[in-house]
């Protein structure tokens, strides 16, 4: 065992399959586990170079190897299919994984905090809140359409249900109204969810050092800096530029031949701080005078040369380049 170099992992939910190539690349072991399986065998392995793909469960694990003297390396998983040779099986995937890692220009994922993936937790949840409660919104508006209601768009006409429900020509059906009284309930219930989870994300970031560097940047509020302590580590970039660039907040490049060809952003990487920086830049622009305040003269011409909705991935962009500096550099904002 001592000639292998590096372990590929090929996680699952309850099987991982291990592949062991040494200097040379040949393989050395192979081997399925159970989950507590494999942290038995890797506390008795000696401390070597352990790979595997950024996906479920792969920064807990990665995590336990580290605490067992290993090396983890974790790997966006777009940047593994390229290895993988003939049919796919897992093996074939741990074998892949383990060669990817050997590259020398390839890019890996840092592992994240218990505290970071615990904040992304929060943020999901509450994601998964909103999108039930849309969903609940829509449900009563089809019912009452059934019965030739059209119900206002928007929360402050849901929440006012049925004062609007008795200002209607003709009354529901009694047992239809229990239903709608039964699922407003569920509407408010969810309310309630948001409104604990955007308690707990505040709470973080009034306790955090960094997130409080973040909100000094105009148009970044509590839930953007809480997903930048989530899913940023600034020293994963080079410069900020990169950053934005891992964020898919510029153009897609598609150049052959010499000619240069740039189409819409690329919208790579991290889906949910994308969105949310968005949303701060769109803010701000809905505020001429702030943004003005704070990004100067950069601003203005930005916005008279460019479409609105192209100003603001641009300055979504800004926002994110100024995010990474503040991180780095662990200094407040400045305005202009």
């Amino acid at each position: 065992m001592s000639t292998i170099k590096i372990l590929g992992l090929d996680l699952g939910k309850s099987t991982f399959h291990l592949i062991g190539l040494d200097a040379s690349g040949h393989e050395q072991l192979r081997h399925k586990f159970t989950r507590s399986k494999l942290i038995e065998f890797l506390a008795n392995f000696e401390p070597t170079l352990i790979a595997m793909e950024a996906c479920s469960g792969a920064h807990w694990l990665a995590r336990q190897c580290q605490s067992l003297g290993h090396q983890v390396k974790l790997i966006p998983p777009q940047y593994v299919k390229p290895y993988v040779k003939t049919n796919k099986n897992d093996y074939i995937d741990a074998a892949a994984i383990a060669e990817a890692a050997t590259r020398g220009n390839m890019r890996f994922v840092s592992v994240k905090s218990e505290t970071a993936q615990i904040i992304n937790s929060i943020h999901r949840i509450r994601t998964g809140y909103v999108r039930e409660r849309t969903a609940c919104m829509s449900r009563i508006g089809a019912v009452l359409l059934e019965f030739g209601l059209s119900l206002p768009k928007g929360h402050s006409a849901m929440k006012k249900l049925f004062f609007w429900l008795a200002k209607q020509p003709y009354e529901l059906p009694k047992s239809l109204m229990q239903e709608l009284i039964e699922y407003h309930e569920h509407y408010q219930y969810l309310n309630q969810q948001i409104q604990n989870q955007d308690t707990k994300i505040k709470q973080t970031v009034t306790a955090n050092s960094n997130a409080q560097l973040l909100k000094t940047i105009p148009g970044v509020g509590d839930q953007t800096a809480s997903q930048c302590l989530a899913s940023v580590q600034a020293t994963d970039f080079n410069n900020g530029r990169h950053m934005a660039a891992w964020l898919g907040l510029v153009p897609h490049q598609h150049s052959t031949g010499g000619k240069s060809k740039l189409l819409g952003i690329s919208k790579r990487g991290n889906k949910a701080l994308r969105t949310l920086f968005i949303h701060g830049a769109r803010a701000m622009l809905s505020k001429p005078e702030s943004a003005e305040r704070a990004f100067g003269e950069w601003v203005i011409k930005l916005k008279e040369r460019k479409p609105y909705n192209v100003a603001v991935v641009a300055l979504a962009n800004k926002l994110a380049r100024i995010a990474w500096s503040v991180l780095d550099k662990q200094q407040p904002f400045k305005m202009a």
